[in-house]
């Protein structure tokens, strides 16, 4: 495969034009005042409707037992109980501190030292709720 092989199917596989599928539900108010072509309308409409009532009908199913069937992730609600516990409670304390200091130097205009952010109290505290959590976590997935 060249490389016009490879740009050509990019290009193909990335669509610049909007296709519209779909058309627009008809108002009720323009079928009744066109009389009886209205009413052929209408009736075609209803075919397209019942066909599809029954296509999309099945594929409702589909969908609710697939949303039944997707698990809750235990995770981020067992870092959060992690970080919170008495095993993480000190680097909690530095990240609020630094949280703090940081946003202390942001609404003082007259701050002229180096800009600081928080990243690695943040990744430490992360570091220390991952490591808490892993074991249970692991106890709930077997």
């Amino acid at each position: 495969m060249g490389i016009a092989d490879f740009f050509s199917d990019l290009l193909s596989s990335v669509s610049f034009v909007q296709e519209v599928q779909a058309e627009a539900p008809a108002d009720d108010n323009e079928q009744s005042s066109e009389g009886s072509e209205g009413s052929n309308e209408e009736e075609e409409g209803t075919e397209d409707t019942k066909e599809g009532e029954e296509e999309g009908g099945e594929d409702g199913d589909e969908e609710e037992e697939e949303e039944e069937e997707e698990p809750v992730d235990p995770k981020p609600k067992l870092e959060e109980d992690c970080a919170r516990s008495a095993q993480c409670v000190g680097y909690k304390h530095h990240f609020d501190e630094c949280v703090e200091r940081v946003t202390q130097q942001e609404e003082d205009p007259d701050h002229k030292g180096p800009k600081e952010n928080c990243v690695e109290e943040f990744f430490h505290l992360q570091h220390c709720a991952t490591q808490c959590a892993a074991p249970k976590l692991f106890k709930q997935l077997k």
